[in-house]
């Protein structure tokens, strides 16, 4: 990797468009075309990139946070510096190691309330963490929200995932505009349509000065493995496969 920076893609857009779909797609992508590190972080409470991934979450950031919380409550002084200086290793425990990747479920969003060096220290350290993986994709929560609480303040790849509808399109744009006013640091964003009837329907979405990565039609088999729970790295080569495949080249990530 050049200069050794992780390649960090944030995957946003509207609730609905298939970008956790996308997300572990570009995952099995990066899985079969190298033998990099690999980190997945669910950044959506309702935890659908596990299950899209075949992975079941017994434990995540907010629970960490949630536990160190109660500890410092009760606890002396001392007692609170002790548990912060474990924050990493408690982190470390919640963290998912599979053959070919590593998973990370965020859950619940944070509200800081009175424990904003809580909240600090677990961003720091998981800043820290992604800096020993040379691919970090993250699947973000619907809409602009994600992108507003900072879970992660710099990513080198901002994609954007939308339907053709006209609402699906606003909020990508509007993303992008939050995104480049200061709240994420990003070196590239690109859009992909996702569940287009025909290749030729995006020559009725106005994208803007946003750039088309790739189309993907709509996929019955992904639909199938949705509804049967069933995991999408098991998802044989096809056209959504290569569809992602293309918007990787053409983002720079492979």
């Amino acid at each position: 990797m050049e200069s050794n920076r992780p390649k960090v893609i944030a995957v946003c857009g509207k609730g609905g468009v298939g970008k956790t779909s996308i997300s572990a797609l570009i995952t099995k992508q990066l899985i079969e075309q190298s033998n990099k590190r690999i980190l997945a972080i669910d950044a959506d409470p309702a935890v659908g990139f596990a299950t899209a991934l075949g992975i079941e979450v017994t434990r995540t950031v907010d629970d960490v946070r949630n536990d160190l919380i109660e500890r410092t409550r009760t606890g002396t002084r001392d007692d609170k510096l002790d548990i912060l200086s474990k924050l990493d290793y408690e982190l470390f425990e919640a963290m998912i190691e599979k053959d070919r990747f590593a998973f990370l479920a965020i859950g619940r969003p944070e509200t800081d309330g009175c424990y904003c060096k809580v909240n600090t220290y677990l961003k720091k350290i998981i800043e820290s963490l992604v800096a020993h993986f040379d691919y970090v994709i993250i699947d973000g929560e619907a809409g602009i929200e994600q992108v507003n609480r900072r879970v992660m303040e710099e990513v080198s790849h901002l994609l954007l995932v939308s339907d053709s509808s006209f609402k699906g399109i606003n909020v990508i744009k509007t993303i992008k505009e939050v995104a480049g006013s200061g709240v994420m640091k990003y070196e590239r964003a690109g859009v992909i349509l996702n569940r287009v009837k025909d290749v030729n329907e995006k020559k009725r979405v106005d994208l803007g000065d946003l750039e088309l990565l790739s189309c993907i039609l709509e996929d019955e088999r992904i639909r199938d493995y949705d509804i049967e729970g069933r995991s999408l790295l098991e998802l044989p080569e096809g056209p959504s496969a290569r569809s992602v495949r293309e918007a990787l080249q053409k983002f720079g990530v492979i």
